[in-house]
């Protein structure tokens, strides 16, 4: 299937793939046993937010398939579209549901975080998917000199998933002018997931996951970092949402 045939919404203007899981996973997996070189990233309320207001991370956007994250754009989903999509596909469970599923050894690059949280986060990859090559191409913290040598790493190791955990928009903006098929086959931009898996920053009890309250789980643990995020972006996220919906656009 290609991707322009691919079930999707428009959340305030951002084009979001709408697939059930398991569908989604057997997608990914097609693009790799294909060498189809494939941008993936998430649409949350924060992203759609950040996309509103800078213009260098919403042209990024474009040339990324985009994945549904949270209970904010189900919501938007079912304000302008009448239902919420198929499934959540947020990184954090989703990115290693994939690496398991792929069964043939694989190559798995990281960049991204702390040095000591992506190589803890290589390890609880290593653990949960032993049947691939799981190599830390570079932490995050790294300028504009450094990049030609993490460009280099990257067409030796030649990955056939790459994981880019630097925040939005960075890793986006840096996924779209820097990655090229020679880099690797399919990068994901991760957000938070290295700190997950290296045990940095505690994920909510499985029951307010399921109850989709992380959100508020988070913002319990670091108010001072995120009060802003989600006191303040849910609400104006929904506001905008409303707004496209009376403008009769979506």
């Amino acid at each position: 299937m290609s991707m322009s045939a691919l079930p999707s919404r428009s959340i305030l203007g951002v084009s979001v793939i709408a697939l059930p899981w398991q569908e989604a996973i057997d997608l990914l997996r097609q693009c790799i046993a294909t060498h189809d070189f494939t941008l993936i990233t998430w649409l949350n309320a924060h992203n759609a937010n950040v996309a509103q207001t800078d213009a260098g991370f919403r042209a990024a956007l474009d040339s990324f398939l985009v994945l549904p994250d949270g209970i904010g754009v189900d919501i938007a989903a079912k304000i302008l579209h009448g239902s919420p999509f198929p499934a959540n596909l947020n990184g954090t469970d989703f990115t290693p549901a994939l690496l398991q599923a792929e069964i043939n050894p694989l190559r798995i690059g990281l960049i991204g975080a702390r040095p000591d949280v992506v190589e803890k986060a290589a390890g609880k990859f290593r653990q949960i998917a032993p049947q691939h090559e799981i190599r830390v191409i570079s932490d995050g913290f790294f300028n504009a000199a450094d990049e030609p040598r993490i460009l280099e790493s990257l067409n030796d190791f030649s990955p056939h998933i790459l994981l880019v955990a630097m925040g939005v928009p960075r890793q986006e903006i840096f996924m779209a002018q820097k990655l090229t098929a020679q880099h690797c086959t399919v990068a994901l931009g991760v957000g938070a997931l290295f700190d997950f898996m290296a045990g940095a920053v505690p994920r909510a009890p499985l029951l307010i996951q399921k109850m989709r309250f992380e959100w508020l789980y988070r913002l319990a643990q670091e108010p001072g970092r995120l009060w802003r995020r989600y006191v303040v972006g849910n609400p104006l996220f929904l506001l905008r949402v409303v707004r496209a919906k009376l403008r009769g656009r979506n």
